[in-house]
């Protein structure tokens, strides 16, 4: 995305991971559609566009269980950070998913109904008083209309026009969509089912998604406790031998903000660790050139200065950082966004070469 918000390029990345979603969903539409009806349960077994419909349906859980999958997994292993970089595209293509999914069940049910027929698909069935037989349309009339209102506000204009707080808290809205999901499925599909295979894959998946959530929040609580430092002083970093020349070592400082310090030739710099677009973990990006590249989305910034490239606007904090002997320390007051400050040379004694050993 370009600072005037007109859509860049696309890279081999990106066709690379929007290709290998749609054939992941090409692949499961297959399955499923051609699987016997015994194993999915069907008995009687049903027409083709109820079949169609629980096949999209399908899809689209799996893929929104995907999508919630990836952020924790990323928190607990960096392998997985590619991952988040265009996430943005696996949401919208979900939307698609799901609204195929609502278009055969609103054309097969509701089609020839005396009113509208989406009048009827919210007014048909008002039994919200008994368990068996509860209308669980309404779940997911309501994760579909959360999913649209997200895929259409994911441009950045509108994280720019919103404000990144408020941008946030709308999109956090994915989490009570995935419950209504949830529930849409637990109250609807399930009830008629007569084998068990869909029902034990749907649970694991459920499972799957709050037990990842739960791990990845019980690490950065471990995280949080082993970097958390005493005082308003200088904040120990770590040793400077145990820095990689562009990469950085992530500190959490008093105030609850985190800091990430970088080696670069040498020198050490330090700036916010949250990136200026949707608080990234730009401690986790390598350095090339001077720049740090946000792992989430690919904004930059100069480690030296906090600012990105021009004509980009974006800029973080930076800190202050003092050496006393081999100990990196940080100045736990942060210089305003885009301060320029000098970076920290090592002496040639406490550097070390890319092969770990100290330069003659």
């Amino acid at each position: 995305m370009s600072v005037k918000y007109i859509p860049v390029q696309w890279n081999n990345n990106k066709w690379l991971y929007d290709g290998v979603m749609l054939v992941g969903v090409g692949l499961f539409l297959y399955v499923f559609l051609n699987a016997s009806p015994s194993v999915l349960g069907y008995e009687p077994p049903i027409n083709p566009q109820v079949h169609n419909a629980r096949a999209f349906g399908a899809c689209a859980f799996a893929m929104l269980t995907v999508i919630l999958c990836i952020g924790p997994l990323a928190r607990l292993d960096e392998r997985f950070l590619p991952l988040l970089y265009n996430r943005r595209h696996f949401g919208v293509m979900t939307v698609f998913v799901a609204i195929t999914h609502a278009s055969y069940i609103i054309d097969w049910y509701f089609a020839f109904s005396m009113s509208d027929k989406y009048e009827a698909l919210l007014f048909a069935n008002t039994s919200y008083g008994q368990l068996a037989g509860f209308p669980f349309e309404i779940f997911g009339v309501f994760a579909l209309v959360v999913l649209v209102i997200l895929a259409a506000t994911s441009h950045d204009f509108w994280m720019k026009f919103l404000t990144p707080p408020v941008w946030k808290r709308i999109h956090y809205l994915i989490y009570p969509a995935y419950l209504s999901v949830v529930a849409h499925i637990s109250l609807g599909i399930l009830q008629d089912q007569q084998a068990h295979a869909f029902t034990v894959i749907f649970i694991i998946g459920a499972l799957l998604v709050g037990l990842l959530h739960l791990l990845a929040a019980l690490s950065e609580r471990k995280r949080d406790r082993a970097l958390s430092a005493e005082g308003v002083d200088w904040v120990e970093v770590a040793d400077v031998s145990s820095f990689r020349d562009g990469f950085a070592k992530i500190r959490l400082l008093p105030n609850g903000e985190r800091v990430a310090v970088y080696l670069m030739d040498g020198r050490l710099s330090a700036i916010s660790n949250a990136c200026a677009h949707q608080n990234g973990p730009l401690g986790e990006g390598r350095i090339i050139d001077c720049l740090v590249t946000c792992p989430w989305h690919g904004f930059q910034y100069d480690v030296r200065n906090g600012r990105s490239p021009a004509p980009f606007t974006e800029m973080v904090p930076t800190y202050n950082l003092r050496l006393e002997g081999s100990s990196v320390q940080v100045d736990p007051k942060a210089n305003p966004p885009g301060t320029p400050v000098d970076p920290l040379q090592i002496p040639v004694a406490y550097q070390m070469t890319k092969n770990g050993e100290v330069p003659a």
